[in-house]
């Protein structure tokens, strides 16, 4: 009897130390939603102390581009993004992949946000992407 306890015991701790499967809910928290703020307006929140700085200090201004230049460099740069992500590459930087529908009509300071997201993934950590384009690229 004390033995078949024991072995119930080791088989139990051999099964909570087993390695458990990601859930489908923790997969869904690694996804960057666009989301409408209170305006009605889509937005992007993105959670990096110099992002701000980035904005202001060294990204072009709004002003130098159209809504659809930045819809299709964006189509493309998110593209490129969650193939990264789905691939496994640049773990340290892309933790999450992006949903981004380009038949939406997301708005100018919308696309311009996501499009500077890149630019600043590509100051910040040196990840040069396809879809940037020349002088947006920071040049190592």
């Amino acid at each position: 009897m004390k033995n078949t306890i024991i072995i119930l015991i080791v088989s139990l701790f051999t099964f909570s130390c087993s390695a458990q499967a990601i859930s489908k809910s923790d997969k869904e928290k690694s996804e960057m939603k666009p989301s409408k703020n209170e305006d009605g307006e889509w937005d992007l929140t993105v959670i990096d102390t110099q992002f701000d700085y980035f904005m202001n200090a060294i990204a072009k201004p709004i002003s130098q581009y159209t809504e659809s230049y930045l819809k299709n460099r964006n189509t493309q740069l998110v593209a490129e993004w969650n193939s990264y992500y789905f691939s496994g590459r640049y773990r340290n930087v892309i933790e999450s992949s992006i949903d981004y529908d380009p038949k939406e009509k997301y708005g100018l300071k919308f696309e311009y946000k996501l499009y500077q997201v890149f630019a600043y993934v590509n100051w910040r950590y040196g990840l040069r992407m396809n879809g940037l384009s020349g002088s947006d690229t920071t040049r190592f």
